[in-house]
């Protein structure tokens, strides 16, 4: 995948050059799913607090979606992953100093949870890199979800956003209902696997601020909120305080639910609802094929883990009070899904260059 110069490591091919910055769970399943794509070519991870040894082992080992099936080996500066992708290793706190250029890195993810405005990623671009793809959601930066809204990129839009996990499994829903049927309101609840943002035993909230926060991630269901379903007015505008929402944190650590209730402006039948959310998942012409999710068996939560699709439509437990009154309900894999479409929009991003 390169060749390596006196001071510099070349692309040799025709991939995306990716990123990136902060080597968390989100860091490194992203770095997996880039594995997975002939079309990415991982170049460079920056993470001030692990040291490369470390981070070899934390990407190689993964409690919830196992062993790394290739090789993962430390040679120098270099992570090397399957015996050829040289991964250059940056331990840089400040975004500006990370020679991404000089490892052929263009696009980069900011996964820290601390550069996420336009202003603090643009850091990324003093670098080297010419885009930056923050995996969270942002005050200011263009937010897009693939499959819903990402044709509205623009070349000249240097720092996006990939939502959250959560918008990336609500909005197809509502895309689809709002389409069909209209969306005169709706409430959302994401019953939510434990993050790292949570504590193993009871102490002091991060931040000081959410109590009920600093409770055992293990002991407890934990109400919280979101700006998920808020968010869904950013990438749907005609949506727009129509949409919002909480989150119900659970002691499972992966795979996620959202519960999605909607008074719809045309009347319908929950077969007829069912049925443009099957159409939206299974036609191959559809915007949201693959990434929208259809299924009629019996499933649960580890059902869904490692599956790539943002949402998949649970029909055997969406339940209907009258023909404008419908509850929907759609699993997410809330780590690997999101992973993918992250890499996914570096995707489209780059073919709109």
């Amino acid at each position: 995948f390169f060749s390596e110069t006196s001071s510099s490591y070349q692309l040799i091919n025709m991939t995306i050059g990716l990123g990136i910055n902060g080597f968390g769970r989100i860091g490194r399943l992203v770095m997996r799913a880039a594995m997975d794509d002939p079309e990415v070519t991982m170049c460079a991870v920056n993470d001030p607090f692990l040291a490369i040894d470390y981070a070899c082992y934390q990407f190689k080992h993964d409690s919830v979606h196992g062993l790394y099936a290739g090789t993962v080996e430390v040679d120098g500066d270099c992570l090397v992953i399957d015996g050829t992708c040289r991964v250059r290793f940056f331990a840089e706190r400040n975004p500006a100093d990370i020679a991404w250029g000089d490892s052929g890195a263009e696009y980069v993810c900011e996964s820290t949870g601390i550069f996420t405005t336009v202003e603090k990623a643009s850091a990324h671009l003093d670098g080297g890199a010419k885009k930056v793809i923050i995996s969270a959601p942002s005050g200011d930066a263009p937010m897009y979800v693939m499959g819903v809204n990402q044709e509205k990129y623009s070349s000249s839009e240097n720092v996006v956003s990939n939502a959250s996990c959560t918008t990336n499994c609500l909005a197809p829903l509502a895309k689809v209902i709002h389409n069909n049927f209209g969306i005169q309101e709706g409430l959302m609840t994401t019953i939510h696997a434990a993050t790292a943002t949570q504590l193993v035993v009871d102490g002091p909230c991060k931040g000081g601020k959410d109590w009920r926060g600093g409770r055992s991630a293990m002991s407890n269901m934990i109400p919280s909120s979101t700006g998920a379903a808020k968010a869904v007015g950013k990438v749907i505008p005609e949506l727009n305080g129509k949409l919002t929402g909480m989150s119900v944190r659970v002691p499972t650590p992966d795979v996620s639910l959202v519960d999605l209730t909607v008074r719809t402006v045309k009347p319908c039948s929950g077969d007829e609802m069912k049925a443009a959310l099957k159409e939206a998942a299974t036609n191959p012409e559809s915007d949201l094929f693959g990434i929208l999710g259809y299924t009629e068996l019996p499933v649960v939560s580890q059902d869904f883990v490692h599956d790539a699709r943002s949402s998949i439509v649970d029909a055997g437990a969406c339940i209907h009070l009258n023909d404008n009154f419908h509850k929907i309900i759609s699993w997410y894999d809330n780590e690997w899904g999101y992973s993918n479409r992250l890499v996914g929009l570096a995707k489209h991003m780059a073919s709109k260059e």
